[in-house]
């Protein structure tokens, strides 16, 4: 134990925005800069037992069976207490140990992956309501980027599809983003262009990160970011 608290940073953003390759950027350049802070890289959904399961219905690969016999699609609603679920064991199993042990922890989504995803199949209230005692992180960075250029992107980097990698829910998510960021913030959030490259995206995602969580930036930082 350092005795210190550390910090947890969450990335949001469409399927195609980035997110997994900035968290990856910020964790690398905090360890070269910054070696005395030690920094924890995850995800959801998380590599527990709950998550593991999301991971395969994304896929396709679980499905259900009614009383008669007839398969169907995993319920989404379902889904979406699976993953508040899994949220909770992530904070417990994993976030907020290494926080309270001094690390920073940087996560590729959290609540408001929910909140725009899962609202698509049940009001964004309830899924609120489900996630309640997911705590917030002490920083939230979302990358904008048009549906089509998210799917794009998709397309370009991996073969297959996940179940909502499809333009029309994926339009359906972009908006559903915005109304979850103005409405359920609770935390610092930072709005960064994801079209821009990887390595613009990431020095503005730094920018952030020495604001909020090293408290080292500048005024022309200051100036820079759209905070809401």
């Amino acid at each position: 134990m350092s005795g210190r608290r550390g910090f947890f940073v969450v990335i949001e953003g469409l399927d195609g925005s980035g997110t997994s390759t900035q968290v990856q950027l910020l964790a690398e350049r905090m360890r070269s800069e910054h070696p005395d802070l030690p920094v924890a890289v995850t995800a959801e959904p998380s590599s527990g037992p709950a998550g593991s399961l999301i991971r395969q219905i994304l896929k396709g690969r679980v499905t259900t069976v009614t009383a008669l016999g007839q398969s169907q699609p995993f319920d989404r609603k379902a889904l979406a207490l699976l993953f508040a679920a899994d949220r909770l064991d992530h904070v417990a199993c994993e976030i907020e140990p290494l926080v309270q042990a001094g690390w920073l922890v940087v996560s590729d989504r959290y609540v408001w992956s929910s909140l725009a995803y899962q609202s698509l199949d049940a009001p964004m209230e309830w899924v609120a309501q489900i996630n309640r005692f997911a705590p917030p992180p002490d920083l939230l960075i979302m990358l904008n980027i048009p549906h089509a250029v998210g799917l794009s992107r998709v397309n370009a980097t991996r073969p297959g599809r996940e179940i909502f990698e499809t333009e029309e829910f994926l339009a359906k998510a972009e908006v559903a983003y915005q109304e979850a960021m103005a409405e359920w913030r609770a935390t610092p959030v930072c709005i960064l262009d994801g079209t821009r490259s990887k390595e613009d995206v990431a020095e503005d995602v730094w920018v952030a990160v020495r604001q909020i969580v090293l408290k080292t930036s500048s005024l022309a930082d200051e100036n820079r970011l759209n905070w809401i």
